[in-house]
């Protein structure tokens, strides 16, 4: 039907004193003794439009008065008593009423209630802005891609390797359960695709084939991790963001993730002042100022070894020892950012049996050249490395893990037509946006989380 966006009734100065017609769900509703007033949102802006009804002119606006109700209103667009603009109704036509028992009422309710109905939680004030920030967010990761002459790449979701190498998959398959199989190749080879298969946990290795024919690519889609973690930061589906590069070493794959990283965040301060201003205020009072501070300073670089030496030395009592070898917890993570750099800080050269079989083994024997993103408030936001170009270590890695050679074997044979240099990192989406708005836990971030005992 015909209206006007009540974004563009808030932004076109145009349209005051004219006619316009609007619709929208009913977020507040009060009842005077000669008035009525209306709060509508129709999802395209986080302001909602006040529709002033006075009831001298007869305007049947009762079933309206619901919350939840959906309306649309024909009115004159005039200027507010307190600033901004508003709609005299001429007209109100219900599209469709709601019950009193309408769960969303005007009292603020928790995030925690609010996954309970994640269909009406998307009218909230909170899920307005989070899902506006994560489009434009999603947004200014393609236009910077693009800018920069990358590649957008769709790689398979369907998968028969791990990536990870770490069997955290969830399995594909056509078949139930199959009493006659007597082992799990059989059971297998009468499946769909006559192997095993799974929903792919990265775009990596797909994407590192097609860098090597397009030089720079990027993917970026859902990955499925089958990680018994419920935890604020653990999902079962994500967004994965990974670019990767023909000839880049780790200095390089650090400059880009620093880049990136910097030209993303002042995208949304720059769209989004209305949803960052209500994180700030709601989410985590300074948002605005801690985002400013991030951008503002190159990322500090340091070694594992060394990030080790720091921690070890800091007298502080950590809940996870730290020994060299060990992985870096969040604890240390961001002490590592917030107390030692106060700011970003890549660490590098972890070591080679924390890390993927596939990252390049440094001349030392332990380490690879690997590099971790650590941002202040929240710890590692984005892993990468320099791949392994060798093909001779790429194997001898694989075998000291006890990985089958048979389902890498396109992944193998880069390394022996033309192997170059190559990097690249992954970036958690919903991470990222966890990072840009406060919001403490990764299933308010994504609009049907999927966790643990969770698809609702």
């Amino acid at each position: 039907m015909k209206h006007t966006d009540i974004r563009d009734i808030f932004s076109d100065a145009a349209l005051v004193g004219q006619e316009v017609t609007v619709c929208g769900w009913v977020r507040t509703a009060r009842n005077s003794k000669t008035m009525a007033f209306l709060a509508l949102n129709d999802g395209t802006t986080l302001p909602h439009l006040q529709i002033v009804i006075d009831k001298s002119t007869g305007i049947a606006f009762e079933d309206a008065m619901h919350l939840g109700a959906s309306v649309k209103v024909t009115g004159t667009l005039v200027a507010g008593q307190n600033g901004g603009v508003e709609v005299n109704a001429a007209s109100i036509t219900v599209l469709g009423s709601c019950p009193a028992e309408y769960p969303l009422q005007k009292k603020r309710h928790t995030l925690e209630f609010l996954r309970t109905m994640p269909h009406l939680r998307g009218r909230t004030n909170t899920f307005n802005a989070v899902l506006r920030v994560r489009s434009v967010l999603a947004s200014a990761i393609h236009q910077y891609f693009q800018s920069k002459g990358y590649v957008y790449v769709n790689t398979p979701l369907i998968t028969g390797s791990d990536c990870e190498g770490a069997g955290e998959m969830f399995q594909v398959t056509t078949q139930g359960f199959a009493p006659d199989c007597k082992s799990a190749e059989d059971y297998y080879a009468g499946d769909f695709f006559g192997q095993r298969a799974g929903l792919s946990v990265s775009g990596q290795l797909e994407g590192e084939m097609a860098a090597m024919a397009l030089g720079k690519i990027y993917t970026f889609g859902p990955s499925f991790r089958a990680e018994n973690s419920n935890t604020p930061k653990h999902l079962a589906e994500f967004w994965h963001i990974e670019p990767e590069v023909a000839f880049m070493e780790l200095p390089d794959v650090i400059e880009l993730a620093e880049d990136m990283v910097k030209y993303v965040i002042r995208t949304v301060l720059d769209t989004c002042k209305e949803e960052m201003a209500f994180f700030d205020a709601h989410f985590e009072k300074g948002l605005i100022d801690r985002l400013e501070e991030l951008i503002s300073h190159d990322f500090a670089v340091c070694e594992y070894t060394e990030a080790i030496r720091l921690l070890k030395g800091s007298g502080e009592d950590f809940q996870y020892p730290v020994e060299w070898g060990c992985d870096l917890q969040t604890e240390h993570e961001r002490y590592i950012a917030e107390k030692v750099f106060k700011k970003a800080v890549f660490v590098t050269n972890y070591p080679k049996e924390i890390k993927s079989f596939y990252m390049k083994q440094n001349a030392d024997g332990k380490t690879v050249a690997a590099v971790d993103l650590l941002v202040p408030g929240v710890g590692e936001i984005i892993g990468g490395s320099e791949r392994e170009a060798d093909y001779d270590k790429l194997v001898a890695a694989m075998h000291e893990r006890g990985m089958a050679l048979e389902p890498y074997a396109d992944y193998l044979d880069l390394r022996r037509y033309g192997s170059v240099p190559h990097g690249g990192f992954g970036l958690g989406f919903e991470r990222l946006i966890m990072y840009v708005t406060g919001v403490q836990n990764i299933r308010d971030v994504t609009l049907f989380p999927r966790t643990v005992g969770s698809i609702r």
